[in-house]
């Protein structure tokens, strides 16, 4: 009865360590993409104008 226990125990541990390092790697190949700040409408025209300059 203890070593089915333990063994049901080892699996979930091996599974949940699995389905990680997939997740993870995922996680790591993904690439992440930034809008340009020309075309933010969010920034006025003195800081863009401000951030042109600083290049």
């Amino acid at each position: 009865m203890l070593t089915g226990l333990i063994i049901v125990g080892v699996l979930i541990v091996l599974i949940v360590l699995f389905l990680s390092v997939i997740t993870t790697s995922k996680a790591y190949n993904f690439k992440h993409t930034v809008d340009p700040l020309e075309n933010n409408p969010n920034i006025s025209e003195d800081r863009q104008v401000q951030n042109s300059n600083n290049k």
